[in-house]
């Protein structure tokens, strides 16, 4: 985990970032929730937890009863020890977790469609692409080996969360769509075409053919 390796004077300025970065969504009604941290608690139990650290879960067991808490209240978790910033899902956000390869393939369509949507990167290589909740996805997501999707009754890590090999950050960040969330049929439908290899726009404007010029 990089956390353990940096200088204190680092350490403190990212927990700072991860504490702004989870007021500031508060503030615009995302439900973030603390998140666990690799080295949170001293001892040589925490240095166990940290050299098995996979990625954050939620820190506190009624973290469900948690979601909606006032900006306030989310500087008050953040205040005086790390957490993790998660946001959790199916009530204003959902989330499709795909792998890398999926990931790229959809977003290169996605931004041919003019369709813009937030897209965040995990150290691991899964990409998660975050629309407005929805009941469901199509069936073909859901049968899909290696996909995701995080409903009510879950979340997922948002930047700068660490993870054991790196931090999470965003591909595409919401304030550069005016912090506008994607339909989720949208989504499902980019991701749908490119689970089923629909060519990469690029490609297909190569093999079609070429009109002659007037002569």
């Amino acid at each position: 985990m990089l956390d353990t390796v940096w200088p204190d004077s680092w350490r403190a300025a990212f927990r700072i970032e991860l504490r702004a970065e989870a007021i500031g969504l508060a503030w615009r009604g995302w439900p973030v929730i603390p998140g666990t941290y690799p080295d949170a608690e001293p001892g040589a139990a925490a240095q166990s937890a940290t050299s098995m650290w996979t990625r954050p879960t939620p820190a506190h067991d009624d973290w469900e009863s948690r979601i909606g808490a006032h900006p306030q209240q989310v500087a008050a978790w953040w205040t005086g020890r790390p957490y993790s910033l998660l946001v959790a899902t199916g009530t204003l956000v959902d989330a499709i977790e795909v792998d890398d390869q999926l990931g790229r393939r959809a977003a290169v369509l996605l931004r041919a469609t003019g369709q813009p949507a937030p897209i965040v990167a995990l150290p691991n290589g899964r990409w998660l692409f975050l629309t407005v909740s929805a009941n469901g996805v199509p069936r073909t997501l859901s049968d899909a080996e290696g996909i995701e999707w995080h409903g009510e009754g879950s979340w997922v890590p948002l930047p700068p969360t660490p993870f054991r090999h790196g931090v999470v950050h965003w591909r595409v960040k919401p304030e550069v769509w005016g912090w506008k969330l994607p339909s989720a049929e949208v989504v499902h439908d980019v991701l749908v075409r490119a689970l089923e290899g629909e060519p990469h726009p690029h490609a297909l404007r190569q093999v079609l053919p070429v009109e002659p010029s007037a002569a």
